[in-house]
């Protein structure tokens, strides 16, 4: 299954790291966006162009250290049509250079409604008969509000199509206290969504002890993570808010289990806008920035005695 990959890319590179492939046309480089601003004008066109370019350059500089990209379809949807075109590159691209993508897309509506989102990014388009391939990803990121309804669609899919998903639980912003740490029957509700994530991600754990349905956990909040670790022991954690929203690898330690694995952590602008706080290029500079953050977070995992390579 999927997780079997990822968790093996995790193990072989040493580098439990997903980049964020969270594209802004204001910092992307003068000398990668100007031309295409000199071509085609202050376009969408220009854009997406610009993106292709900008992605696929930070994809190959750290294709050979991360096992992981999760580029964030908001940053392409809001320059529409060609936006998406920039978006389904990235994720191909990606795909041809062997990573694991993440589409964190953060879907979730009623039943018909998610296995429509559940088919564009996971599984197949049927046209007429004929099965076809809208958006690729291995894996993508899900709101659970409407509960079971929603989640169960993508996780067919998930068992037909080897697919995986992120079940937002405890998110990094500070603000998501005010829905997710209300109590309901003594736990909050960020623990009875964990509970809900267990109870999907036993029916699927693979040969690595880990299921495909895993779950969102910020690393903004470590106490809670650690609560969130003993819920879900079986889940991989996707962590935000390393690096850019002050987290560090001593923060993020509770996400993982006692074997250091159970955690993927991610970073966007730390790594992809690398350059703007460098000398270097922006390639050269987003190499360095995920080296920085693997030593980081293996030697905090090392000094918590998870050591997993």
């Amino acid at each position: 299954m999927s997780i079997n990959k990822l968790v093996a890319g995790i193990i072989k590179k040493q580098s439990p790291i997903v980049v964020g492939l969270d594209p802004r046309i204001e910092q992307i480089p003068e000398e990668v966006k100007n031309k295409y601003f000199e071509k085609y004008g202050e376009t969408l066109e220009a854009v997406k162009h610009s993106f292709i370019e900008f992605n696929r350059g930070i994809i190959d500089a750290v294709s050979d250290l991360v096992p992981a990209v999760k580029p964030q379809i908001a940053f392409y949807e809001k320059y529409g049509i060609e936006g998406l075109i920039a978006y389904k590159d990235a994720c191909d691209y990606a795909k041809e250079k062997g990573l694991h993508v993440i589409a964190d897309i953060k879907r979730g509506d009623i039943g018909s409604t998610s296995k429509a989102y559940s088919d564009a990014h996971l599984g197949l388009t049927d046209i007429n008969g004929k099965k076809v391939s809208a958006f690729f990803s291995d894996s993508v990121t899900v709101n659970p509000y409407l509960g079971d309804d929603c989640l169960k669609e993508f996780v067919e899919d998930i068992k037909s199509y080897d697919k995986g998903m992120w079940v937002l639980v405890k998110t990094s912003n500070k603000s998501s206290e005010q829905l997710q740490n209300l109590t309901v029957d003594g736990a909050t509700i960020y623990q009875k969504v964990g509970e809900l994530v267990d109870a999907w991600s036993q029916q699927t754990v693979d040969t690595c002890g880990y299921s495909p349905i895993g779950a969102v956990v910020g690393a903004t909040f470590p106490e809670e993570a650690d609560l969130l670790r003993k819920v879900m022991p079986n889940s991989y954690f996707l962590v935000p808010g390393y690096g850019a929203q002050g987290a560090t690898g001593k923060d993020i330690v509770n996400c993982f289990n006692n074997d250091g694995l159970g955690a993927i952590v991610n970073s966007s602008r730390g790594i992809i806008f690398a350059y703007l706080k460098s000398d270097k290029d922006y390639k050269t500079a987003a190499k360095e920035a995920v080296i920085s953050m693997k030593d980081d977070i293996n030697q905090a995992l090392i000094d918590a005695g998870k050591k997993y390579y």
